[in-house]
């Protein structure tokens, strides 16, 4: 790791705690539009379906229209719960819209941040909407940290297509050997650097199964534990 010296973050899940802030949104949401639904309920159905339209949103088979609609229409479904598409649209456009006024962090982030700061030049490469992500950072007072942030859409790939990743090389005068990527994702973080030639270090908070056939990576459970390599 002596060679380091640009490291790049994900955002959502791996600093800015999506799950917390997301249930925040809808708990608002809820309340606000009297929606007569048990939210542990909807949530424990709709995170796995969010999950899902994410990756199919990497992989080019769902717009990001049809993301933001579609997982609400069908965990709405999935509880049999009788909801109108106009309410539906209007759920979606107000879940983006509301979601980065929250501003929980993983326990840990400003720490790690405070510490990687004079050692090396931060940066973000993110899936997430472009409209979001810089509120998101400013709400929780992280974007003083990052030289760059590199989204999806500004770029016209997602990860792990290797072009943003040599894109955000590119605007941060970064090269493969000097540079890390963290993240919580497996396929778009983690496999998507590692194929491009970048190292990678696998933020599994959640413990998850590493079914990943690459084993090129380290993996940490806490963003303190990043010191140990950085």
């Amino acid at each position: 790791m002596t060679r380091i010296k640009h490291v790049f973050f994900d955002l959502d899940h791996t600093l800015w705690d999506f799950e917390k802030n997301s249930d925040l949104t809808f708990q608002k949401l809820f309340k606000e539009y009297q929606i007569d639904l048990d939210i542990a309920v909807f949530l424990d159905v709709y995170k796995p379906i969010n999950f899902k339209y994410w990756r199919w949103y990497r992989q080019e088979k769902v717009s990001k229209e049809q993301l933001r609609y579609q997982r609400l229409k069908e965990a709405f479904d999935t509880v049999h719960f009788s909801i109108s598409d106009e309410l539906i649209d209007t759920l979606a456009i107000q879940y983006i819209e509301l979601m980065p006024n929250f501003n929980h962090l993983f326990e840990g982030a400003i720490d790690i941040l405070n510490y990687l700061k004079d050692k090396y030049q931060l940066h973000i490469i993110t899936n997430g909407f472009q409209e979001v992500q810089d509120k998101k950072m400013k709400s929780s007072k992280i974007q003083h940290y990052f030289d760059q942030v590199i989204t999806s859409e500004s770029v016209g790939v997602k990860k792990p297509n290797p072009l943003i990743f040599e894109h955000a090389l590119s605007v941060s005068k970064a090269t493969k050997e000097n540079s890390i990527m963290i993240g919580d994702s497996l396929e778009a973080d983690i496999e998507g650097a590692i194929n491009f030639g970048m190292k990678a270090i696998y933020f599994n908070s959640e413990n998850n199964i590493n079914n990943s056939k690459n084993n090129l990576f380290l993996t940490v459970r806490s963003l303190p534990e990043i010191k140990q390599y950085l």
